[in-house]
């Protein structure tokens, strides 16, 4: 059960209310009548809460599960336990996320505007907007509704925040345009310099970096992000990417419609990479190239070369993963007759 110091619940629900809402449907001889007050793990489960079932692996944990119900693909349902309500659903983490929201939704900020907040009078604020102690607002800067600003996070000048945006404790922005529902979490640094010199013996000379950072709906940046600005064109994050921890995105970087970058990876600058790209934990891209459509970059590949739309890349320098593999699998063989 999660903490209630940290998570108001709602609910409870019935077995049919809870399908309804996330597209599941009711098992012959599950009750719709029947009631749950929580989600919890397989294996910590009990009386009036529900599981999910999305991995084969885990299938022995289910069938001793105690849950009251279960969401789970079909195909596993005769692998049930006695007396559990089953929710049948082709995708059952989905479906289970969705549960999940409704006993767990995201917390709307009660409005205030802390006295230790700091907000240049030209500022505009929105209706409902909440800035926590040690917040400041730049000059000319656009909140929108109901935005939540941590504290001792800064809103730099002309920045533009949309709708239900969050921004983290000590989080920075400038030179950017925000959309609706973005959630940028604690440490997050937007719009700061992109990495552009005119380098020489001579010295190393700095490149304006006249661009911004644009971020359309939807979006989800990790804590202790970095993203640059454009150095003339713009760096753009698609509607609903999200992106893990500790990622860093160089300047005039495009990223697609939901993409995916998992923790410490990073991408060079004015490399465009198209919808659905997934990009495992610290792998680099590096700059100036093209990363197709539902392209897949496996963790810790170094990416020098265009990746076609659907390709699967692994490894340094990155290469189709069939062909990655087969490279490994020779190197072991090859270090283990040297070994003998």
């Amino acid at each position: 059960m999660a903490d209630p110091r940290f998570f108001a619940k709602a609910g409870p629900f019935t077995l049919a209310e809870l399908a309804h809402r996330c597209g599941a449907e009711l098992a012959a001889g599950t009750d719709p009548a029947g009631v749950v007050v929580d989600v919890a793990p397989l294996d910590t489960a009990g009386p009036g809460q529900i599981s999910f079932l999305d991995n084969k692996k885990y299938a022995d944990a289910f069938s001793r599960s105690k849950a009251a119900a279960c969401l789970l693909h079909p195909s596993m349902a005769g692998k049930a336990p006695a007396g559990m309500g089953l929710l049948l659903a082709p995708n059952p983490y989905r479906s289970y996320a969705q549960v999940a929201q409704l006993f767990y939704p995201q917390p709307v900020p009660e409005p205030w505007i802390s006295p230790a907040a700091v907000v240049d009078p030209s500022a505009a604020l929105g209706e409902g907007v909440r800035l926590e102690p040690g917040a400041v607002v730049g000059a000319n800067a656009r909140l929108g509704a109901r935005c939540h600003i941590g504290p001792n996070a800064v809103i730099g000048a002309g920045v533009e925040l949309g709708q239900d945006c969050m921004v983290g404790a000590g989080a920075s922005l400038s030179h950017c345009i925000v959309g609706h529902r973005v959630n940028i979490y604690p440490g997050v640094r937007i719009g700061q310099d992109g990495f552009g010199f005119a380098m020489g013996p001579q010295g190393h000379l700095k490149v304006p970096q006249l661009g911004r950072v644009l971020i359309e709906d939807d979006v989800e940046i990790g804590a202790n992000c970095t993203i640059d600005r454009g150095a003339g064109p713009d760096t753009v994050i698609g509607a609903g990417c999200k992106i893990d921890n500790l990622v860093q995105i160089g300047h005039n970087v495009q990223l697609g419609r939901g993409c995916v970058l998992v923790a410490q990876s990073g991408v060079s600058g004015s490399t465009r990479l198209g919808d659905l790209v997934a990009v495992g934990g610290q792998a680099g891209i590096t700059g100036h190239l093209h990363i197709g459509a539902g392209a897949r970059i496996g963790g810790q590949s170094g990416v020098m070369r265009d990746v076609a739309p659907g390709e699967t890349v692994g490894g340094s320098p990155a290469v189709s993963m069939t062909q990655w593999l087969r490279q490994s699998a020779v190197l072991g063989q090859l270090t283990r007759k040297k070994g003998r």
